[in-house]
């Protein structure tokens, strides 16, 4: 049987959250969401809040690690690149004054430069960010991370297990409503994406950890803020539910790396893994996967200014 109480895991900052069954996906919102369908998860430790900027000093203090961001791509893995676009950087949102129709470069830069330690590239810093979630972390950078801890990264379920806070009849990680009595839950968009935001000062982009309420499990930033890793690969939608009660799925580990590729760009093999979250830049106007529910597809060598992780320890009988 697991035990619920680790002295290590409680003291680098990590929540035990017990094991058990729920409703993971939903038929009510987008259909990558599809369809709701009993999991169950053993019990296991997550990070009470996504890995910070002061933890990945740490980290990359400790090994040396260099990020991908912070290197300049291998051409062969990029083939018809423009040989002046394989140079380090990553992808960061700019704000823009006004928009033409949905193309997403309108407000979305690879910005040469842009990685974990200049979050927008040119001379910008860390100051006064130590607290915030790391960002411009691809997927082994997460990966470099949790191995380097002794932890691991949660698989979809986990997650999505881990940010319901022991409901799964809510709409969202609090309850039904998004903001209940005018009141934030969670650092998402303000105002209308992309043009307009009415953020305060220090929150425009990522906030610090902890600035919004923990769910039931006390886990803070589950929802909002930054977008996070997981182990599994993306798949366009969940696997039918079993017919029977007692085949729910244990513990699923999620796709298939072949069908993760993107098919819109054939030549380019780059499994993509699922995000879970939402972010800072989610509005109901345009991106409504503030739930524990929603779920994004991002190549495992991107890195953006709007996802980071957190880590999980599995505990066995």
């Amino acid at each position: 049987m697991a035990l619920a109480f680790d002295e290590a895991a409680t003291a680098s900052g990590m929540i035990w959250v017990p094991g058990g069954t729920f409703v993971m996906g939903s038929d009510r919102h987008y259909p990558e969401e599809a369809p709701a369908h009993p999991v169950r998860v053993d019990g296991f430790w997550i990070d009470e809040t996504p890995v910070t900027n002061r933890k990945f000093i740490e980290f990359v203090k400790a090994t040396g690690h260099v990020t991908m961001a912070e290197k300049a791509p291998d051409p062969d893995d990029y083939p018809g690149a423009l040989p002046e676009m394989l140079r380090a950087g990553s992808l960061l949102f700019v704000q823009p004054k006004g928009v033409n129709g949905p193309d997403i470069s309108q407000w979305w830069t690879f910005k040469f430069g842009a990685n974990w330690r200049r979050p927008l590239g040119g001379i910008s810093d860390l100051r006064g960010k130590l607290d915030h979630p790391v960002v411009h972390v691809a997927w082994s950078d997460a990966r470099a991370y949790a191995d380097w801890a002794g932890l691991d990264l949660p698989t979809e379920a986990e997650w999505e297990f881990a940010a319901c806070g022991g409901h799964d009849d809510r709409e969202f990680a609090w309850g039904d409503e998004l903001t209940p009595d005018g009141r934030l839950m969670a650092n998402t968009w303000q105002g209308t994406f992309p043009t307009h935001s009415i953020k305060p000062k220090g929150h425009e982009r990522t906030s610090p950890v902890r600035s919004f309420p923990a769910n039931d499990y006390g886990l803070y930033d589950m929802i909002g803020n930054v977008w996070e890793w997981t182990t599994d690969y993306w798949s366009t939608r969940h696997p039918e539910p079993a017919a029977k009660s007692c085949c729910i799925p244990e513990n699923p580990r999620g796709g298939d790396v072949g069908a993760s590729y993107d098919p819109r760009q054939p030549d380019i093999r780059i499994a993509r893994r699922v995000l879970k979250g939402g972010s800072h830049l989610c509005a109901p106007n345009y991106c409504r996967r503030y739930r524990p529910a929603a779920r994004h597809a991002e190549p495992e060598d991107t890195s953006t200014s709007h996802v980071g992780f957190r880590c999980i320890k599995r505990v066995h009988a």
